[in-house]
């Protein structure tokens, strides 16, 4: 955007520049060439004057001497001419060329020829001048000089040349003025657009200076300003009050659940007893939308808190973890891996999350007889684990859709889920600056790869977590697990 203000400024001053300076080079040549013809007229005159007595009395007298003289000091052909065009007398340097018949005819009716009008650096014909010879207002002949027009050109020329180099060092100077005043003037431009890459990047705090730049983009600075401040409250806001709903609201439905749990003894009828049960499935599915959505507020309000973690640890402990419920399904669950330690920097607790959501969804719809499978490798500078398995997979209308919140596959609306497990992956893996891609398996399944970078400086030890990684059904790790139901 500097350039093409540059180039506008530049522009601009190319035309104000040709708007003066083609005048004035048009009246520095013209003024040149009338001086040398004026001066060349009064001399042409003088000759006359000496002619007249010579024409009449048929001699020349000291007119040659006056016109070789003349051509010596000068250089500047002249002759002196009769009204038949005979040549009276001459200096040694003239001759007749195409620019002396006009002059003479000129001449001989009796007016005074000069021409031409301007000199001009590309043209060679000389400056020619005719003067009649009156007596009594009889024409009896003319006086013709040719002047050299190359001394002209070449002060013109300088002219010109001099016009061009301080055009030159005006452009030079607006490209520099231009650049500084461009610069001064997108500063806060170019400032707004590198924080508004950073807050979209996560980092919220991130401000423009308000007094750099004109005053309207000061303004807009100190706009932009409030409204991100204003924005980050609201988000702020929202944030709290998932969290603190979703809180409160643990207490009433725990002591709900409990009451209607204390019913179930003093149930006897068969229906009853079904409604009970179904009651009992509502409150559990309602405590884990609740936990879910708290795992969802922590995760986006992480900003810029990174750690580095052996991915394939907690890979293989998120396995293990998962094993007796997979077993129970009857799925086989393996882990490949080449054993080494695979480092990525992510935010806390973002990997052992995102599996536990992913290897979830791959037992809960691979059912009886299916395989799960979780890779550990390294890709693209940083590491990659991908979860494999060999459900009914999504359609791509569907694998559009699913990191939307609360979204769900039309044909599992009956299993247990809250469709908030994809958005929380999708979260944590977002605010790793890390990638979430969803695809389907060969020859079904779905494939769900995970792609964190890499650790700038490998560390010795990675960070480890306060405790040991938690079982299903034993923290907050399962929990966003149980909410990933989402196809």
């Amino acid at each position: 955007m500097r350039r093409r203000l540059v180039i506008s400024y530049l522009l601009l001053m190319v035309l104000v520049l040709l708007a003066l300076e083609t005048p004035l080079a048009a009246t520095l040549a013209t003024r040149e060439t009338d001086r040398v013809r004026a001066d060349r007229l009064a001399d042409a005159t003088r000759f006359a004057s000496l002619a007249g007595p010579a024409l009449r009395g048929g001699t020349p007298g000291p007119l040659d001497g006056e016109l070789a003289a003349y051509d010596d000091l000068y250089g500047v052909g002249a002759a002196v001419v009769d009204r038949d065009r005979r040549t009276v007398a001459a200096s040694a340097r003239w001759e007749f060329g195409a620019g002396t018949d006009p002059a003479l005819d000129t001449a001989l009716s009796g007016q005074q020829f000069s021409g031409p009008e301007s000199v001009w650096p590309w043209v060679d014909g000389p400056i020619v001048v005719a003067v009649p010879i009156n007596d009594g207002g009889e024409v009896l002949g003319a006086v013709v000089t040719t002047t050299p027009a190359a001394k002209v050109r070449r002060t013109v020329t300088a002219w010109w040349l001099l016009l061009a180099g301080i055009g030159l060092l005006a452009v030079l100077a607006c490209v520099s003025t231009a650049f500084g005043l461009a610069g001064w003037v997108l500063r806060p431009v170019t400032e707004l657009d590198a924080v508004t890459h950073e807050i979209a990047e996560g980092h919220r705090r991130a401000r423009v200076r308000p007094r750099l730049g004109p005053p309207e983009l000061r303004r807009l600075a100190t706009s932009f300003n409030d409204m991100a401040d204003a924005v980050s409250d609201v988000m702020d806001r929202q944030r709290a009050f998932v969290a603190h709903a979703s809180h409160q609201l643990r207490n009433p439905l725990t002591a709900l659940r409990l009451r209607v749990e204390e019913l179930g003894p003093s149930l006897t009828d068969p229906d009853g007893r079904a409604e009970h049960r179904l009651a009992l499935e509502e409150t559990d599915r309602l405590a884990t939308v609740l936990d879910a959505l708290l795992t969802l507020a922590r995760a986006e309000r992480e900003e810029n808190q990174r750690v580095t973690v052996d991915a394939a640890a907690i890979a293989a402990s998120r396995v293990a973890a998962w094993l007796p419920l997979a077993r129970h399904r009857s799925v086989t669950l393996t882990l490949d891996t080449t054993g080494a330690p695979a480092y990525a920097r992510t935010v806390p607790t973002a990997i052992d999350q995102a599996l536990d959501a992913l290897i979830d969804n791959a037992v809960k719809f691979s059912g009886a007889g299916g395989a799960v499978t979780v890779t550990v490798r390294p890709a693209d500078g940083g590491t990659a684990l991908e979860v494999r398995d060999t459900g009914p997979g999504m359609t791509a209308s569907q694998l559009d859709q699913a990191t939307e919140r609360f979204w769900r596959a039309p044909d599992v609306q009956n299993v247990d889920g809250a469709g908030l497990g994809l958005t929380i992956v999708a979260v944590l893996v977002d605010a790793s600056d890390g990638r979430l891609t969803m695809r389907q398996g060969e020859p079904r399944g779905l494939v769900a790869e995970l792609w964190f970078p890499a650790p700038d400086d490998e560390p010795a030890e990675p960070d480890a977590p306060d405790g040991p990684a938690p079982a299903p059904g034993e923290g907050p790790v399962e929990r966003v697990g149980s909410e990933a139901g989402r196809r």
